[in-house]
């Protein structure tokens, strides 16, 4: 239909060029623009595609979905210095495809104003290329931070801390929101502020590692957080005490609350409940189902009451299949067998080694438990391989 008012178009065109002046002028070219931006439109992303798919080898799959976001490159060539940049500084073709997939408009960013700075900052306090190269293909948004408002103080504040752009290194592998947040606002009066409730710096250091956003909390949510952990009787001399705020910090106050009740439809009294938190707080940022398995598991063998989890709460953090479950159904055979004079107590089970509770328990009755606690427990078989069956 469009062709044939093209021909239209001509024909009258060429037989009366008042045409040009008629209203219907303004409509068939109309058309034949959208006809031509619309045909220009699929050029592009094709374009897109096959440029990167054919001109930097990316997947399949992330060309497609680049192209799905970003239909056009408005410059090619300067898309291509932006690649050949990063490769050059050492980027492996994963990396760059985990960056473009991740943010699209980097193809279209300024080389020298956005990324080349944030490259030199990291080249500049020592890092290596590939841990450059991880860094940001982890967490491409750093290339968006601003400089010098965000991203070296941040590196400096981090490295003040750590000691070295090696371990920065390793925590901005696990992390990257230490470049998104200002930690003169945030850790830093954090850090301060636990040391002034008696926390020490290796502690401290521990949590930057294991739980990077605990610290990135504001000042007045973490005067609450320890708060709430004083009331409910933890010492500040405890080396419980930062796990504590740090697990209330994880949850909502709604979330808390539900928290608390579940462990009451347990069965545990409110004295109970504060008694495990002071011993491992670690507890209670435990799955409402993983709970409620530890309780079945221990309560059926009849030897552990509540009282013996109390006594031992870090029994809920245990693997339920490769701990808990094969050591009792080893200790229900041997008692149902005599070969046991009394059960041990629930925290001699949970502290025990693995190699440890084969030694005792399970070596010396292999013809009576062997089967069933390879069934469960393979890998720690294997490592005493040169332990035998008794005759």
């Amino acid at each position: 239909m469009i062709l044939h008012k093209c021909k239209r178009f001509v024909l009258l065109s060429s037989k009366n060029p008042s045409f040009f002046y008629k209203p219907h002028f303004s409509f068939s070219f109309s058309l034949i623009f959208f006809s031509s931006s619309t045909k220009n439109q699929a050029t592009n992303d094709l374009t897109v595609i096959d440029y990167l798919l054919h001109k930097h080898q990316f997947s399949p799959e992330t060309a497609s979905q680049v192209a799905s976001v970003l239909p056009r490159v408005k410059n090619l060539q300067k898309s291509d210095s932006i690649l050949l940049f990063l490769k050059k500084s050492g980027f492996s073709k994963t990396q760059l495809e985990k960056v473009v997939k991740s943010r699209p408009g980097v193809l279209s960013a300024s080389l020298d104003n956005t990324i080349k700075p944030k490259i030199k900052i990291f080249q500049d306090l020592g890092f290596p290329a590939n841990d450059i190269a991880e860094i940001i293909s982890n967490d491409p948004v750093v290339l968006y931070r601003s400089a010098d408002n965000r991203v070296t103080p941040s590196l400096s504040v981090l490295k003040s801390l750590l000691g070295s752009s090696a371990e920065v290194a390793k925590v901005l592998k696990i992390s990257g929101w230490f470049l998104k947040n200002d930690l003169e606002k945030t850790m830093v009066p954090n850090i301060k502020f636990m040391k002034s409730c008696g926390v020490g710096m290796e502690q401290i250091i521990k949590h930057i590692y294991n739980f990077p956003r605990f610290l990135l909390n504001s000042l007045d949510n973490m005067e609450k957080f320890v708060k709430t952990v004083d009331e409910m009787g933890a010492s500040r001399n405890s080396k419980m005490f930062i796990y504590a705020v740090r697990v209330v910090s994880s949850m909502s106050d709604e979330n808390w609350e539900l928290k608390l009740k579940l462990f009451r439809d347990l069965g545990f009294s409110e004295d109970e409940i504060l008694v495990m938190f002071r011993k491992a707080p670690q507890v209670f940022a435990v799955s409402a189902r993983k709970l409620k398995k530890v309780m079945e598991v221990l309560l059926a063998t009849g030897k552990y009451d509540i009282s013996c989890i109390v006594n031992c709460p870090a029994s809920f953090i245990c693997s339920v299949e490769k701990k808990l479950e094969p050591r009792m159904q080893v200790l229900t055979i041997l008692d149902s067998r005599n070969l046991i004079e009394k059960w041990p107590s629930l925290a001699t089970i949970i502290k025990m080694s693995d190699i440890k509770f084969f030694e005792k328990f399970v070596n010396p009755f292999l013809n009576e438990v062997g089967e069933v606690y390879m069934a469960n427990g393979e890998l720690t078989v294997k490592r005493n391989r040169k332990l035998t069956r008794p005759d």
